[in-house]
């Protein structure tokens, strides 16, 4: 998995003719070497990028994401529990579940550097209403770059699929979601889950599984607005992520037709 973005910025956000170099900028340029200063903007990191093959990243990642919601309703637990508590723990642990998909998926991906808007899109956008996707959801190469990191400490893991299933159970069932009716039965299904990954993790035992949860934390503290960005918007444009995952869960057995479809070319 690699970010392919070309670093050279032919005009970068530090530096403008009508502005001096930002304070922050002209400190770091003083530690750089003579004659180097220029040849790496400190802020590409910030740039906007997107899938460099959107059309076999999203097509594989929606197959994880199917696989994803099919492991949550085949769970019997989670069946039982109120229909409003379903839904807020999966709009609470979707990202994470499916980041763990693409790991296990063995899933890469690459992204190149984001086409700049053209005159006419900035204008009509300048006009747009409240509540509409607001600027700078696009992601970045520094946010995509974090999300790899993740991904790759997952990798270096090594986990079996019956380590997978329970670190699943684990994810899914997580007590301190807002709003739930159930919390208490919530919590006793996540410790059930964490005694049955710490028990398969033999004889490794507590030092794999404090390796374990705390990788899944990074997962967890992964932005959704990051994860549908990359990989959904290409497919769902504005379209409502949390209704579709609702719809999933509850109504459309058969997805992935509809919206999703057709792929970009």
């Amino acid at each position: 998995m690699s970010t392919s973005v070309d670093t050279e910025c032919e005009r970068c956000r530090c530096h403008s003719r009508d502005k001096p170099p930002a304070i922050l900028y002209t400190l770091l340029s003083q530690e750089l070497q003579p004659g180097r200063a220029r040849q790496r903007c400190l802020c590409h990191q910030r740039r906007a990028v997107c899938l460099a093959a959107p059309h076999l990243t999203c097509r594989a990642a929606s197959d994880v994401l199917l696989k994803t919601i099919s492991f949550v309703r085949n769970v019997a637990a989670f069946q039982l529990l109120p229909r409003e508590d379903q839904l807020l723990l999966l709009h609470g642990c979707w990202v994470p579940l499916f980041l763990l998909g693409l790991v296990q998926g063995m899933v890469t991906f690459e992204v190149t550097e984001a086409p700049a808007p053209s005159m006419l899109k900035k204008i009509l956008l300048s006009g747009q209403s409240k509540g509409q996707e607001p600027e700078g959801t696009q992601p970045t190469l520094a946010a995509v770059q974090r999300l790899q990191w993740c991904l790759n400490s997952f990798w270096r893991l090594d986990l079996s699929p019956n380590e997978y299933t329970y670190l699943r159970g684990a994810i899914l069932f997580s007590p301190d979601t807002p709003g739930l009716r159930a919390p208490l039965y919530i919590g006793s299904l996540q410790r059930e889950a964490q005694r049955a990954l710490r028990e398969q993790l033999q004889p490794e035992g507590q030092r794999r599984f404090s390796r374990i949860l705390r990788a899944s934390s990074a997962l967890r503290a992964v932005p959704a607005a990051l994860v549908t960005g990359l990989f959904f918007r290409p497919l769902i444009g504005d379209a409502d992520m949390g209704e579709l995952l609702a719809e999933m869960l509850f109504e459309v057995p058969g997805w992935p037709q509809g919206p999703w479809l057709p792929l970009p070319r």
